[in-house]
């Protein structure tokens, strides 16, 4: 028999990825009452099938705050979230294969250090890039190491914050399919189908964090942005003898690379498909250049196997930059979406960015570059005033 119940919280969370849950977390620590609704496995979208990397080298500068205010949390991770979800800083080097490239990596190295920031990058070639990295190919000329960043594994991470959210107190209820979405002028009011009918949510503060699913919500509210599914092709390798620390990129983009403790070697580049809404795969073309491109710059790849193959979907907006913000139309209504593939590092300080502007209506860490009145220049309408939560205990 269906039945329907109301809930009432401080604040609404749509979408259980690692930005979703973490603010959840964020907000219990602060001691306000929260509602979690994620449609299927909270961490089991992009969250928990991207490729694990945990970098700041590369980014735009305007992430950089909130990247560095990530790398504090992840130090932290076990006595965070109750688990270390095999996160090391075993370094993340950016491979020059170019004299072009090199440039490029010696400009961002410069930029990053003129805008304030310490990532420690340092350009490695020459003799040193053969003796700490004979396993590359002859096609690297060098690179840019950033030795504190690293990686960790998705899979373990993502639902771990959506657990340590439960376990602070938060209401986080898997399964539920958010159908409808409103705003009285006061409350938000979300209707949620599950397998035992349907629930009813109501919260003066809503955080929409839905990945590539956030578009429908923003446009409800007058906030329609280009919003795109990507469908990254990745790949993982029979476990190989131990014989590369450091996670790797490319400059200008391509291939990335890891090797976990056990050996095997995940992998990524290229698009999969998208099957439906719901599904996408590796498709064959991209993992047979993803192969091509492995071994050219790891010839130890030659004769591995891939194991496993498989793809998800990401958010992207055109020009790369998450939405992370208030809403523009709409009081109290938060976005945090669009992370481009590149939101597994920053994840943890987006959601503690949220759970600031849920509470206070502001957030400690610079996030104008972010905001999503940059895909409305010509609109009229003013931001309102914040809606912020109070707890209510």
């Amino acid at each position: 028999m269906s039945t329907t119940r109301t809930l009432r919280c401080d604040v609404a969370i749509v979408g259980g990825g690692i930005v979703g849950s973490s603010a959840a977390l964020a907000l219990r620590r602060m001691g306000l009452d929260v509602v979690l609704l994620e449609r299927d496995l909270c961490g089991s979208r992009s969250s928990g099938v991207n490729y694990g990397g945990v970098r700041r080298q590369g980014r735009p500068l305007s992430q950089l705050p909130l990247a560095q205010r990530a790398h504090r949390i992840w130090g932290r991770l076990g006595e965070l979230i109750g688990t270390e979800g095999e996160y090391q800083r075993s370094g993340h080097f950016k491979i020059g294969r170019s004299e072009d490239d090199m440039a490029a990596l010696e400009r961002y190295r410069a930029s990053v250090r003129d805008a304030g920031f310490d990532l420690g990058l340092e350009l490695v070639t020459g003799a040193r890039l053969r003796e700490h990295c004979p396993w590359l190919g002859a096609r690297a000329l060098g690179g840019s190491l950033c030795i504190e960043d690293g990686q960790a594994n998705p899979r373990l991470v993502s639902p771990a914050f959506a657990l340590a959210a439960r376990q602070a107190g938060a209401q986080v209820l898997e399964r539920h399919r958010v159908d409808e979405v409103a705003h009285d002028g006061t409350l938000f009011r979300l209707r949620a189908t599950h397998a035992e009918g349907t629930l009813e949510v109501r919260s003066p503060v809503l955080l929409n964090c839905a990945g590539a699913w956030s578009g429908p919500i923003a446009t409800h509210f007058g906030e329609a942005v280009p919003l795109q599914s990507g469908h990254p092709a990745m790949a993982v390798t029979e476990p190989l003898p131990f014989f590369m620390d450091w996670s790797l990129g490319v400059e200008g983009g391509g291939i990335y690379c890891r090797q976990v403790t056990r050996g095997n070697l995940v992998l990524g580049g290229g698009a999969g498909i998208g099957l439906d809404a719901e599904r996408a795969r590796s498709e064959r073309d991209a993992i047979a250049t993803l192969s091509a491109q492995a071994i050219e710059l790891l010839p130890r790849l030659a004769h591995a196997h891939f194991i496993r193959t498989w793809s998800g979907t990401e958010g992207y907006l055109p020009d790369r930059q998450p939405v992370l913000g208030p809403s523009r139309t709409t009081p109290g209504l938060f976005h945090g979406f669009g992370f481009a593939g590149a939101g597994f590092q920053i994840g943890p300080a987006a959601g503690e960015v949220l759970a600031e502007l849920a509470r206070d209506g502001r957030s400690t860490t610079p996030i104008e570059a972010f905001a999503i009145e940059r895909f409305f220049r010509d609109a009229k309408a003013e931001r309102p005033v914040e809606a912020a939560a109070s707890a209510s205990h």
